[in-house]
């Protein structure tokens, strides 16, 4: 019998088929898409059973690379602009942004904070000095003014209009220091009785006024009305002047610039100086990385922290200028009409435009606000190209 020329024989390798008809080997048909055929060419390209043919374990992969044999084909990585790179090889422009991003936030956060703080330390006393402290003093300049006037017009033989119009004059003075809610309760309460002994010491001047010039009841009617007056201990004129030491002392310590105003504003203009300088190398760090000349985000927020921070200082040396000037006026004494006139006049002046300047501290809350919204605005469009992600 004859030998099948079917068989298979030793020398056949791998992609070939047994021997045909003629007895020489005869090479598997190829197909387009069959491992092996690369692009460019035909059918009769090495196959992978070809000995010019690489194993696919060995081709190169999609990234340009060529991997170990049996290891799977490594993803393409996408690539990212030029910029510092960490020992494993990979960017650090994601955590780059991110610590800026955070300090940015941060340093904002605390900077609106000791601003709104420090601004109202000042700014917080200076409409109580306006409306209440400066005024109750005046009006009790005025009374004791008054009543000085009304011991002089005492010792008249008959009653006199100037005596009756010094008297309303210290009365309406106490009820205008009253309503300044002139030592709290306890205040208005000594206002109350010093109201009283006014109309007691009017009523004996009156009618030591009707006696006799000369008569003993007379003399007795002025020695106690004098006593009601100027008595040390509880006459009018001491408890007015407790009332007013009260008064200046409570002025003192609104207009004062203590240690804890300098604290405050201290660690202000460090948090104003430390953001700026943050805001400065945030720009340059996007300039070199990414090639951009300017960020109107970062742009905006120096220009906003500049224009909030002078403008804050600004008002608050002329609020404390102002609040020191009263100061310095309301400790004199007062001894006439057209001094505590004068005085009245200047301190209006001196606390001028107080109120509106005390109202813009709700501005620095919003201001904050703006300012770290722009610092995000800023930084987000970066920070999304490169997500950082935790290991």
């Amino acid at each position: 019998m004859t030998a099948d020329t079917g068989a298979a024989r030793p020398g056949d390798g791998p992609g070939r088929r047994p021997g045909g008809p003629d007895g020489h080997p005869r090479e598997a048909p190829r197909t387009a898409g069959t491992p092996g055929t690369g692009p460019g060419r035909g059918h009769g390209g090495p196959g992978p059973g070809a000995p010019g043919a690489a194993p696919a374990a060995h081709r190169a992969s999609p990234a340009g690379r060529r991997t170990r044999a049996g290891a799977p084909p490594r993803r393409p990585r996408r690539l990212l602009p030029p910029g510092r790179r960490a020992a494993g090889g990979e960017s650090t422009t994601a955590h780059d942004l991110a610590v800026r991003h955070r300090l940015l936030l941060t340093l904002s956060a605390l900077l609106t904070l000791s601003l709104f703080l420090s601004y109202e330390g000042v700014h917080g006393d200076a409409n109580p000095l306006r409306t209440s402290s400066a005024p109750a003093v005046l009006s009790i300049d005025t009374a004791l003014y008054a009543l000085g006037q009304a011991q002089r017009d005492a010792g008249a033989a008959a009653p006199t209009s100037d005596f009756q119009k010094q008297i309303s004059v210290a009365a309406q003075s106490l009820a205008a220091a009253a309503g300044d809610d002139v030592g709290g309760t306890a205040g208005r309460q000594a206002l109350q009785t010093v109201a009283g002994l006014i109309t007691v010491y009017a009523v004996k001047v009156q009618q030591a006024q009707l006696q006799p010039a000369g008569s003993m009841l007379r003399e007795a009617y002025l020695s106690y009305a004098t006593s009601v007056l100027t008595d040390r201990g509880s006459g009018i004129q001491a408890r007015l002047k407790a009332l007013q030491r009260q008064e200046r002392d409570a002025v003192r310590q609104q207009t004062s610039f203590g240690p804890l105003l300098w604290l405050g504003w201290t660690v202000t203009l460090l948090l104003a100086l430390a953001l700026a300088a943050a805001l400065v190398e945030t720009q340059l760090f996007l300039r070199r990385r990414f090639r951009r000349r300017y960020n109107r985000g970062l742009l905006a927020a120096g220009a906003l922290l500049a224009a909030g921070t002078a403008a804050t200082l600004l008002f608050t040396v002329w609020t404390h200028q102002g609040m020191a000037h009263t100061r310095d006026l309301l400790d004199r004494e007062l001894t006439s009409g057209p001094l505590i006139t004068g005085a009245g006049r200047n301190t209006a002046s001196y606390l001028a435009d107080t109120g509106f300047r005390a109202s813009a501290a709700v501005w620095i809350l919003i201001g904050g606000v703006l300012l770290m919204a722009l610092a995000e605005t800023g930084l987000r469009r970066h920070i999304d190209d490169y997500r950082f992600r935790p290991r």
